[in-house]
Order: structure tokens, then C-alpha cells, then sequence
């Protein structure tokens, strides 16, 4: 593996890419999905609202895993990962994206920052 980033595409929602767009949310979540199981600090994302060309990029700066998504809540702080709604909101928005069959394959707390 060289040492230069490597650059990963990911999907979000508008309200969620407002939110990283504006540095208001470090914390990205994600299930522990087979792709993302290498994803390292130092490597980028780049953020783009479905279906648009609207992107934006991040560096990843710490991934953690947890069991599921109510340890993660409690373990990154649900400011982190959306200032705007509170950890039961925002417990069941996840789990409205990502059902238990997807949970139950672990949770990933991504800390992100912008860059440029």
C-alpha cells in the first residue's frame, strides 16, 4: 500500500451534508460494512449528496467501532454526530437508514475535518 490518501465516495442525505459542509458535524456513522473495514485515518472522503454533483471533502481522522449504534451515541456524543437533534432522535433516524439486520454487523463512528 503506498502512502499517498486514499479517496472514498460516500452518499448523504442533504440535511447530513449541510451539516458536514458547515464543520457543525464530526462524527460521521456508518455500519461496518466490508468496504469500509480498511477505511484509516488519513484517508479522504468525499461526500456527495445522491443524486447531485455537490461534494465535499474530509479527512478521516479517527474510525472506532462499536457494537451498535446506541454505544456509539454514547461513546462520540450525539452533538458530535448531529448538533441539531437529540440522541433519541437521532437513534431512531439511524436506525430508520440502517435496520438491525445492518446494525448487527457493527457500528463505525468515522471523526472527520474538513479540508480546503
Amino acid at each position: 500500500m503506498s502512502s499517498t490518501s486514499r479517496v472514498r465516495e460516500l452518499s448523504l442525505y442533504p440535511q447530513y451534508f449541510d451539516l458536514v459542509a458547515a464543520g457543525a458535524k464530526t462524527i460521521e456513522v456508518r455500519v461496518k460494512y466490508p468496504y469500509l473495514a480498511e477505511l484509516a485515518t488519513g484517508d479522504v472522503i468525499r461526500f456527495r449528496i445522491k443524486g447531485t454533483d455537490e461534494t465535499c471533502e474530509v479527512e478521516v481522522k479517527r474510525v472506532t467501532e462499536y457494537p451498535g449504534f446506541e454505544a456509539l451515541l454514547d461513546g462520540e456524543g450525539p452533538s458530535n454526530i448531529n448538533p441539531t437533534a437529540t440522541r433519541d432522535e437521532q437513534l431512531t433516524n439511524i436506525r430508520a437508514i440502517y435496520p438491525s439486520e445492518k446494525e448487527a454487523l457493527g457500528a463505525l463512528a468515522i471523526e472527520i475535518g474538513l479540508l480546503g
